[in-house]
């Protein structure tokens, strides 16, 4: 077994913000600086109040797994000599908010189109996408279900 640890610092600095109902409301918007990469500024959700042009948690997360699947997809594509020209992926994660304010991701779908070079080899290259996922170092971190609608176009 192989460790491999990443680290993320996370910035925030309270700024007033108005008050609801004499309760104060923090600004959700912060920054996470991982060492020799860009900055990235992070806020909550807009149904959260948080800003909209900023990317949030759930965002994050949501492509956090649609690229790794597609990274582990690739990667089997390669070990069974598939070709592939182009992916995309339009992917939806859900939230369920409980009554206590908790909530949680309760699914994910993803929507692999993949092109690939020769025609002969599209149902395979559709079943490799059950490997994939259970190569998916973010799929396996998950507790929520994930469910893939794959294409495979020539």
């Amino acid at each position: 077994m192989y460790k491999h640890l990443f680290k993320a610092a996370l910035n925030w600095i309270a700024i007033d913000k108005q008050k609801e109902s004499n309760k104060k409301v923090y600004a959700k918007s912060h920054t996470i600086k991982i060492e020799g990469k860009d900055i990235l500024p992070i806020s909550a959700a807009k149904a959260f109040k948080g800003d909209p042009t900023l990317l949030n948690p759930e965002d994050l997360l949501l492509s956090a797994l649609t690229s790794c699947h597609m990274m582990s997809y690739l990667y089997v594509c390669q070990q069974h000599d598939i070709e592939v020209l182009a992916y995309e992926d339009n992917s939806e994660a859900t939230l369920v908010l409980n009554d206590d304010g908790s909530g949680r991701i309760t699914k994910v779908v993803l929507n692999p189109i993949v092109r690939i070079r020769d025609e002969s080899q599209k149902e395979l290259a559709l079943q490799l996408h059950v490997q994939a996922n259970k190569l998916c170092f973010i799929a396996n971190s998950c507790n929520f279900e994930i469910e893939h609608h794959a294409q495979c176009i020539d």
